[in-house]
């Protein structure tokens, strides 16, 4: 780091299957939008359902809202549990969303680290590409992979444990530490 530059804040968050990772970080991004007039970019994630019942998930790019399937039941890809990983729309939508968020955005947000996307090495490359940047990131990771980009994000990230307690309020938390002087 040059001298007088600040530190690029590096914010984790992890948490059980479905207690709210996505749901805090989409939380942070309109605040962000809102108060900070800063330019976030990267991408999210959210599940599919279907009657009721998750079938898939969907990755976004967050510039520009395009969407795709990253995984589905009905998915011939690459197998996590019973979904089929859409390696083509991770890498065109997903690992492009981090590459212009790298060159354009103050804050890369990467929603998430976990097992369906770290089939792809592209997206581990633009992952590992971010963290060497100099800018402020918030990355959601899965609660148990071990995969060595998740232990260097656990390890180098400040993290937060996403609870069904602290859900509604810790988007407020992260605020102030991503933008504490």
């Amino acid at each position: 780091m040059r001298k007088g530059k600040k530190m690029a804040r590096r914010i984790g968050i992890t948490g059980r299957p479905g207690v709210g990772k996505s749901t805090v970080v989409r939380r942070l991004i309109e605040r962000v939008a809102e108060k900070a007039e800063k330019k976030v970019g990267g991408m999210l994630t959210a599940e599919m359902r279907e009657q009721g019942k998750r079938t898939g998930f969907v990755v976004e790019d967050i510039s520009t809202g395009e969407k795709g399937i990253l995984a589905h039941i009905r998915e011939k890809g690459p197998k996590v549990g019973k979904y089929g990983v859409n390696i083509a729309n991770l890498e065109r939508i997903g690992v492009s969303a981090i590459e212009k968020a790298v060159e354009n955005a103050d804050i890369i947000v990467i929603d998430e680290v976990g097992p369906m996307e770290l089939k792809s090495k592209k997206f581990v490359n633009a992952v590992e590409n971010a963290i060497e940047s100099d800018k402020d990131m918030i990355v959601t990771v899965h609660w148990r992979a071990n995969h060595p980009l998740v232990r260097r994000i656990k390890d180098e990230f400040d993290m937060c444990e996403v609870t069904v307690a602290n859900r509604d309020a810790l988007h407020v938390q992260i605020l102030r530490s991503l933008f504490e002087a």
